[in-house]
């Protein structure tokens, strides 16, 4: 039972991320009992990822510093066995984000990929359309882009949208969850990786982990538009509230989920 243990363990998650989510993501983590810590200094990563159970990276605000940050976070995170979760906001859009994105994946041991399918389709080598942060394209390959993205980083690849796309290389769910609504406000993409992370600091199958993280977040978008009459400044407001609130019953209720 995922939320079960969140909500008894309260795993730290220590996001470097962009300053545009930094507070949505960080309530997020608070709305699912978790513990959040947003440190993105090189001086101190290295030391605060220590006491975290998952590292998460955002390049959706990036420069050159915070990268090198990120590697400092990575690679110390990888020598104590703690999930690095990369989010490639916005590569392919210009070349510092594409190649920031590649650089950390060389660099450090990534355990988890979470993009819409534009990014996803581009690192995995194919053309797709992405004006700015946004995908305008890429859905006739996702499925092929997340195999073979996470057969050749020998990691799991999250692709975000309509359908949830997840793959280990092997192994490859589909998530129906989720709502238009979640299009409407900022940061619902980075909060799809926060509670990526969030459940894989505590579960134990990384696939099976990241499909019930994103079936969540999917079920959250659902139920949140319901209660907020499709008004996105209330749908903003009810994510949290929905979240605080979410049971694992409801999750294993609701969840759309396809293995094929």
């Amino acid at each position: 039972m995922y939320l079960e243990k969140i909500r008894e363990e309260r795993p730290l998650i220590h996001h470097i991320t962009n300053y545009v989510v930094a507070n949505e993501t960080a309530n997020l983590t608070l709305a699912f009992g978790a513990l959040p810590v947003m440190s993105h200094s090189i001086d101190e990563v290295g030391e605060m990822v220590s006491h975290a159970r998952a590292l998460l990276l955002n390049i959706g605000t990036l420069d050159k510093l915070q990268v090198e940050s990120m590697i400092v976070a990575g690679k110390e995170a990888n020598n104590l066995d703690i999930p690095v979760i990369l989010d490639p906001v916005g590569a392919g859009a210009t070349f510092l984000r594409t190649d920031s994105a590649r650089k950390i994946m060389k660099e450090v041991k990534i355990a988890a990929i979470r993009g819409n399918i534009a990014e996803v389709s581009i690192l995995a080598g194919y053309q797709a359309a992405i004006a700015g942060v946004e995908a305008l394209g890429g859905e006739e390959i996702i499925e092929t882009s997340v195999k073979e993205l996470a057969h050749k980083w020998d990691c799991l690849v999250c692709a975000t949208g309509v359908t949830d796309y997840v793959s280990d290389g092997r192994r490859l769910a589909l998530i129906k969850n989720g709502h238009p609504m979640l299009s409407t406000v900022t940061g619902t993409g980075c909060m799809a990786t926060t509670t990526l992370a969030i459940f894989l600091s505590i579960g134990e199958d990384r696939f099976e982990s990241a499909v019930e993280g994103l079936a969540a977040f999917g079920i959250i978008g659902e139920l949140a538009a319901k209660k907020a009459d499709k008004q996105p400044g209330s749908f903003h407001q009810e994510i949290y509230n929905v979240t605080y609130n979410l049971t694992d019953e409801t999750i294993s209720r609701m969840k759309k989920v396809e293995i094929v």
